[in-house]
Parts: structure tokens; sequence; C-alpha cells
């Protein structure tokens, strides 16, 4: 049998052609004014795809370097902050706080699950300089909720910044970025954009600017007031990853094409197809006899599911690859064997979801020795589907 490979990690996710095209064709000096165009017009696409009136900066690194640049940024040794965690993703949070010298007070939730808000207001504090948190804790498929934290924010009436990691909330998530007032909002290349990991992005608010200008950890490459400098040049501080900003471009006109050139309906309609997609997917998972790892505060970015007793998700994830070139992804750290992984962030579609879905029928019933009929996921997958056209 023919295998073509099909990737549903959520990150690298899978590669826009069109955004292929654009980035072989990429043979240009990044300081000419054919580049400061395209970089200029990617940066204002970036606020409408964000959807946000502040600044949305790019910068030549993994999601991880917005991260710590929104750490070193925002703060000073000894500064005290305020970090959400409930996964791999969050924990990050803490280290990067951490290497930064500041005293982290963290509100943990148990992986699988979000914040008890009522947890979070008790623990903040006037002190508190930054609050960090994640979208969707792509390592466990939680969405937590962005909107409920910044309105505690407000309620306590807190001064603290609001930075959280959106790298795979953003086109799978509805913000209001500017309503909710979030200071700091984080995406990366390799997620719903569909293009090859090297970029991140993020949105930096005044009250975030402002807060710069006092902070004393150190910064150099990650200096962000320099990228806003350069930036409405038309031009970036240090050597731009050109062919994938020119793919960044080609694939932000894709998402405005699916909505006839708009792409702020265009960003609507990404969101919307992912949370289709991954509601499909986890009516499917449920109906083999899977029991969802977050069932209730599921990511539309990747559904996380648990293994039945005694199985081990290595060989679901092994299984779905030798047979099928299907990549999924395992468990983190100590959820390995515990979890298996598929995404539904960027370029997937409804016909992905049931090609999933008829593989892992094989699957639970070849391999796992489970009492699968043909059909029966698929089938489960197309009513939520169903439903969802007609709305």
């Amino acid at each position: 049998m023919i295998h073509k490979t099909r990737l549903f990690t959520p990150g690298p996710t899978p590669l826009l052609p069109a955004a292929q095209f654009a980035m072989a064709a990429a043979d240009m000096h990044h300081r000419t004014p054919e580049f400061r165009a395209l970089y200029q017009k990617v940066l204002a696409q970036l606020k409408v795809f964000v959807g946000t009136q502040n600044d949305v900066l790019l910068l030549a690194s993994s999601g991880t370097g917005a991260m710590e640049a929104s750490v070193s940024n925002l703060t000073s040794p000894g500064d005290q902050v305020l970090v959400l965690t409930a996964g791999k993703f969050g924990e990050r949070w803490v280290e990067l706080a951490k290497a930064f010298g500041c005293a982290a007070e963290v509100v943990k939730a148990p992986y699988g699950e979000t914040f008890d808000l009522a947890a979070v207001r008790k623990a903040l504090k006037p002190e508190h300089r930054v609050l960090y948190m994640q979208a969707t804790e792509t390592s466990t498929g939680v969405r937590h909720d962005v909107e409920g934290i910044a309105k505690l924010l407000k309620e306590a009436g807190s001064e603290a910044l609001l930075v959280v990691d959106g790298i795979t909330g953003l086109g799978t998530t509805h913000f209001d970025v500017d309503g909710w007032e979030i200071d700091v909002l984080i995406g990366g290349s390799q997620k719903a954009v569909m293009i090859p990991p090297g970029l991140a992005y993020l949105s930096v608010s005044e009250k975030a600017w402002a807060a710069m200008e006092g902070a004393k950890n150190p910064r150099f490459y990650f200096d962000l007031r320099k990228e806003r400098k350069n930036a409405v040049k038309g031009e970036s501080a240090y050597t731009p990853a050109v062919a994938l900003i020119a793919g960044l471009g080609a694939a932000l006109d894709y998402i405005a094409g699916q909505a006839g050139g708009d792409l702020e309906k265009g960003r609507i309609a990404l969101i919307d197809n992912a949370q289709v997609n991954a509601a499909a997917t986890r009516a499917g998972l449920v109906a083999l006899g899977f029991t969802l790892f977050a069932p209730t505060a599921p990511a539309a970015a990747a559904t996380a599911v648990a293994m039945p007793e005694g199985m081990n998700s290595g060989e679901v994830v092994k299984a779905l690859k030798a047979r099928f070139a299907l990549v999924t992804a395992n468990g983190q750290g100590e959820m390995q064997g515990k979890i298996f992984r598929v995404a539904h962030l960027g370029f997937f579609d409804y016909l992905d979801t049931v090609a999933f879905l008829g593989a892992m029928e094989h699957i639970a019933k070849d391999t796992l020795g489970l009492p699968v009929e043909y059909g029966q996921a698929v089938a489960a997958a197309q009513k939520v589907f169903a439903e969802a056209v007609k709305l």
C-alpha cells in the first residue's frame, strides 16, 4: 500500500502549499525596498490576525523566544510575578521567571484540568508585576479561561500585566485582545499559520511598552524596543528569516482568501474550523471507547486522549505511523505513555478528521483489541459536522 505522510501533531503542523511556494521564491535581501514592503504588509496583516490595534512584532525564533522576551523586557530581578501552570508549557513560564531572577508565585492545576478562578484571585497580590499563563496547554489539550483571568485582574484593580502564551491558542480560540486588555499575546509560525518553525510573533500593549522603560533585566537580541523602532521603517533589528516571512504573508493571504479577502473573517473561519474538527474528533474517539484527558475544558488546538488501563499510548502513536504514516504525539514528561495527542490547528479540514478517525478504528480494533465496529467513530464525527454546518 502507498503511505502518504500526514502530520497530526500540534506543531509543526501541515504546511500550506502556497506558503511553500512563496518560501522557495523568496530570493531577496532584507535591506531592500522589496523586503520592506513585504515586512510592513505582514506586520499589518498580523495585527488583523491577532485581532488588535497594538503593535505586533516578529522575531526569528521559536515561540519560546517570545516567551523569554516577555520576561526579560517586562521584569527586573526580584520582581514578584504570578504564574498559572497546568502542564509542561505553564512550567516553562516558571523556569523563565526564575532564570531572570523573578520571585514566581505559582497557581497550579492538575494535568488535564484548568484553573479555579477563586484560587487565582486568592493568590493575586498588589506586588505582582506580571501574570503569565497559557491560552491552551498543548501538553494536555486544555483550554484556559483567558477572558475570566483578564476580568479577575480588572475586578481586583490589579496593575499586573497580563501575558498570554497563545502559541496554539491563536487560530483556534477567539480572543478580544484589546477588550480584555491582554498586554502580550504570543504566537508561533509552526502552528495555525501553517508554515515551518522559526518565527515568533507577539502583540504588545501600550501599558507593556511603558513597563519596559523601568524593567532592569538584561536583553539584547530580544530587546522589543529595538524591534519596534525598526519595524516602523519596515525592517527588523537583526537579520530576519526572509523566506519564513514570505511564507507567512502567503499564509495570511490564504486565510483571508477563505473569506473573500477579509482577513478578520478568515481568522474567525479558521478558528471555527479548528473547533468543529476538534469536536468531531472528540466525538469519534469517545465512540470508540476512549476517555478524553481534558473533558471539562478541551482545547480546539489539540485533543489529548487517555489510554485504557494497562495500555501504553506509545503503542497507538507507533501503530498509526507504521500502518498509515500518520504522525501523532505521545504525552510529554510524566504523561508519556499515558496519553496521545492529535492536532486540529491550521491546515486541517473535515476530511482529514474523517481520515484520522478511520485509521483509529483500525488501530483500536487490531492493535488494542477494543470491540470496534468499522464506521462508528466516523459516524459520530459526521453527526457533529452535520450539526455544525447547519448553523
